[in-house]
């Protein structure tokens, strides 16, 4: 039964963290706590707790701003000199202070900041990354561990890509390793996927930890063979391609290309191309093949670029910009070469060329972040695309790209071990003061309250012999702490008093009904145990209940007195200390008269 109750104790509280796990938008660093007053309470009144609080706390609270006053929102700066363990006990002293009685609510004041923003010095000419929300997804990943292969005429090493990460790749056009760009399109797509990125040079890529493998198919005049492409997509299938991306295309369908395509596919590899610049209606091969990612192009306001193919074989669309004759604002910056001399220019690009590595960008993305099937990542990629209504001539396929809504419908309900590594780290569990400090004390009175509740019942029992049951232990549970981890489950859009009333104890659920902190004398006296021993004292099965209840009460009363005796009407002091203790004896004497000798069974 010890090491039943111990596994018990040990599951509970890890589904306790689990469950509080709410994430990590709402952890954080906070100066300020906002104190929102009862739409019901009068000016006086308000004035008179904002003096309180001032006198008590040396604080200022103060109308967080001139549009504040209709709503009552107060804000009381703590300063950042405090440290967190001072801040947390002054949030949760107000929260248990009269005041609570005048608010609707008592929160931290949380800062919130803008996403990352990488250093690049020309990061602010790439609306195309602004546009597909890729500052929001790097927050969560940045492709590393995934590899994107870039067929295309090869990339050169120019110096914005000299922190980008390289696997071996092959030259299909004259038969090499060595991949070398001589045309410039190819290095300014595989720029667009993996551009060395937060170096304090250039520009950004999409999924710049990625790893990049340059597969060289066109010449320097920028034409290709089917029989070459299709090599390429085996070679990059064989040698560990997750992502391939191919920014050219043509009309003649190839049985040896869609075998290339179909073999890439069932290995998982995502395969995206370029639906053409021909202004069609109907995407250039490969795009249309089955089991391939057809792009068409956006400009910069977002609509479908002149020069783009629609209509069939088109999935999603991406930037691939719309220039103003010679203005580059419109087109995607990347640094490339310059074909006739070799050397590295940052130029602006236009075309479906451009707007493929963006997807394949994204598509890197998700397989960094577990997605293994290349089915489950176009799905993701089409479900969490910006949707274009009005689209009967399907410019946009499933819509528009949007990476930071494909990264968090990749990562939907799922918390990986990175994700519980910093919830720890920014709740302070893995400072070692934090466990000395009284940092978990949050947690600490519901295994006190409950491991009481138990020995309470182990000590009856010794001199009441009685036989345990689930009655007599879901009383224990309800009396003691409730299933208190359901107080932090958080469903968006989902009434939150089931969960508040669920993880309540008998006496906190007078609190729980009021939104409050404090507990209700009326709940937490022995007024409940007595009327349930006097109801079901004569249910052979269910007074067990009525004694379990009993006794957790016991024990969460007394925990109760001796840490948090915060109470309506009684305040937090002597005389709530003494109420608390006085009604958990009573409760331990009823169970004890509950109990007669002899031997029960349940």
């Amino acid at each position: 039964m010890k090491k039943l109750l111990l596994v018990g104790l040990f599951l509970v509280g890890i589904w306790w963290a689990i469950s509080n796990f709410t994430g990590l938008a709402t952890q954080g660093t906070y100066h300020s706590i906002i104190l929102d007053f009862r739409e019901d309470v009068g000016a006086a009144q308000i004035e008179d707790q904002v003096q309180a609080i001032a006198q008590n706390y040396n604080v200022s609270p103060h109308l967080n701003s001139q549009f504040s006053l209709g709503d009552h929102v107060f804000v009381i700066e703590t300063g950042q000199g405090n440290t967190p363990k001072e801040m947390r006990k002054l949030l949760e002293t107000l929260k248990k202070s009269e005041v609570s009685k005048y608010t609707e609510f008592i929160e931290p004041d949380y800062i919130y900041s803008i996403s990352f923003l990488p250093n690049d010095p020309d990061y602010s000419k790439q609306w195309n990354l602004r546009s597909i929300n890729a500052e929001v997804a790097w927050d969560d990943t940045k492709g590393n561990g995934a590899t994107v292969a870039i067929i295309d005429t090869g990339i050169s090493p120019v110096p914005d890509l000299a922190e980008t990460k390289f696997v071996k790749g092959y030259d299909f056009v004259n038969d090499q390793e060595e991949a070398r760009d001589d045309n410039g399109h190819g290095t300014h797509v595989a720029g667009t996927v993996a551009q060395s990125t937060n170096n304090g040079f250039g520009v950004a890529g999409v999924a710049y930890e990625a790893n990049i493998m340059p597969l060289k198919v066109l010449s320097a005049s920028g034409g290709g063979t089917v029989a070459d492409i299709a090599e390429a997509i085996r070679f990059a299938a064989d040698n560990g391609a997750d992502v391939i991306n191919m920014s050219l295309g043509g009309g003649g369908e190839s049985q040896l290309m869609q075998e290339a395509i179909d073999y890439a596919h069932s290995k998982g590899v995502v395969i995206v191309a370029a639906a053409g610049n021909s202004g069609e209606n109907a995407a250039a091969y490969p795009a249309r093949y089955p089991h391939v990612i057809g792009v068409s192009a956006l400009g910069p306001e977002g609509t479908k670029a002149p020069y783009s193919n629609f209509g069939a074989g088109i999935d999603l669309s991406a930037p691939g910009g719309s220039k103003n004759g010679d203005d580059p604002a419109g087109g995607i910056l990347q640094n490339t070469i310059n074909p006739e001399t070799g050397e590295s220019v940052f130029e602006s690009y236009q075309g479906t060329s451009m707007a493929s590595p963006h997807v394949a960008g994204v598509a890197a993305l998700l397989k960094a972040e577990g997605i293994k099937d290349a089915d489950e990542v176009e799905n993701i990629l089409k479900q969490s695309a910006l949707q274009v209504k009005d689209d009967s001539l399907n410019h946009y396929g499933a819509g528009k790209l949007d990476a930071a809504a494909a990264v968090k419908l990749a990562n939907h309900g799922k918390i990986t071990f990175r994700d519980f590594f910093r919830w720890l780290r920014d709740n302070g569990y893995l400072n070692p003061r934090f466990w000395i400090d009284g940092g978990v004390i949050a947690l600490w009175p519901k295994i006190l309250m409950v491991l009481g509740s138990y020995l309470l019942a182990w000590f009856l029992r010794v001199y009441f012999p009685f036989a345990w049951g689930w009655t007599l232990s879901t009383g224990l549970v309800a009396g003691s702490s409730g299933l208190f981890f359901l107080k932090g489950v958080y469903l968006f859009d989902a009434p939150q008093w089931p969960f508040r009333l669920l993880g309540s104890s008998v006496p906190e659920l007078g609190s729980a009904l009021q939104g409050t902190t404090m507990l209700n004398p009326l709940f937490a006296s022995a007024l409940i145990p007595l009327i349930l021993i006097a109801l079901l004292l004569g249910h052979t099965q269910w007074k067990w209940f009525a004694i379990g209840t009993t006794i957790g009460m016991a024990a969460c009363l007394a925990v109760s007195a001796a840490l948090s005796p915060g109470m309506l009407w009684l305040g937090d002091g002597a005389i709530a200390r003494t109420f608390l203790a006085v009604n958990a004896l009573i409760c331990f004497a009823l169970a004890r008269l509950a109990i007669k000798p002899g031997g029960s069974t349940i």
